[in-house]
């Protein structure tokens, strides 16, 4: 890829801007992948399973020359509004934002988001059995063929819980953390009448416990006999939700581009 590619892509008027910067990256679940820049490029440059292996030199060959027209691209832009890039002290700036990470890890919603996704790896390592007892109850099921009994719509029902559960458990962290570290760099007096770019990721992140919670509840469901454990993972994740809500109060109201549409009457 060369920059006057990547500027044609931007320049494309089928891609939603910025569409890519509230989005949980769960592209496979995505009606939006058509219309997404970045979607695009990872085609182009990873268009099979063996560019896109991690383990593969060609992988890292591509993603390095990803950065390269990118980091062009970001100084093209830097001359442009007159700004010297290396005039910037790079050691002061990486110590800042060493910084705002142990301030933003220590914050009490990302504390929380961290003790959730511990709290679902240990679920799942003490319910292995379980799993294994629910597989056995729906091969039964479907042996006796009984009638009104749906064990293939139980089983997809279950498994998609699970994705959901598995997809969200890191990632709620990864963007509280964004989210505080983003409201760090804000200015206040600046931005005030300007959605913030910190309640876009809180956004994504209370999606992704409200989905979350939705997957615990279909869970409970199906394994009554550890109500008490999914019970606990829901009041977590509800005080979690709550306290991000208080500390984000306009994260719901957020548009995100592609995703959220203007309500013209509020």
């Amino acid at each position: 890829m060369d920059k006057e590619h990547l500027k044609m892509l931007a320049g494309n008027p089928k891609f939603i801007t910025g569409i890519y910067n509230y989005c949980d990256r769960w592209c496979e679940r995505c009606p939006f992948t058509s219309r997404c820049m970045n979607f695009a490029i990872a085609n182009e440059q990873f268009p099979d399973q063996e560019s896109s292996d991690i383990y593969n030199e060609a992988f890292w060959r591509k993603l390095s020359e990803t950065f390269q027209v990118t980091l062009d691209l970001l100084k093209e832009a830097a001359e442009r509004e007159g700004i010297d890039l290396d005039s910037l002290d790079v050691e002061e700036v990486a110590e800042e934002e060493r910084l705002n990470d142990e301030l933003a890890k220590n914050h009490q919603c990302c504390r929380a988001a961290k003790v959730y996704a511990k709290m679902v790896d240990n679920w799942f390592d003490s319910a292995s059995d379980l799993f294994g007892q629910k597989e056995d109850e729906l091969n039964s099921k479907v042996q006796l063929d009984l009638p009104n009994a749906d064990p293939a719509g139980i089983a997809a029902s279950f498994e998609d819980a699970v994705q959901v559960i598995r997809w969200y458990q890191h990632q709620i962290y990864i963007k509280l953390m964004r989210a505080i570290r983003g409201r760090m760099r804000e200015e206040p007096e600046i931005l005030e009448e300007f959605p913030k770019d910190s309640d876009g990721s809180a956004k994504v992140a209370l999606i992704g416990i409200d989905r979350s919670m939705a997957a615990w509840g279909e869970i409970r469901n199906h394994f009554l006999v550890r109500e008490d454990v999914s019970l606990d993972m829901l009041g977590h994740l509800d005080r979690l939700r709550r306290t991000a809500e208080k500390v984000f109060p306009a994260a719901r109201s957020f548009i995100r581009p592609g995703f959220d549409k203007i309500d013209l009457n509020s």
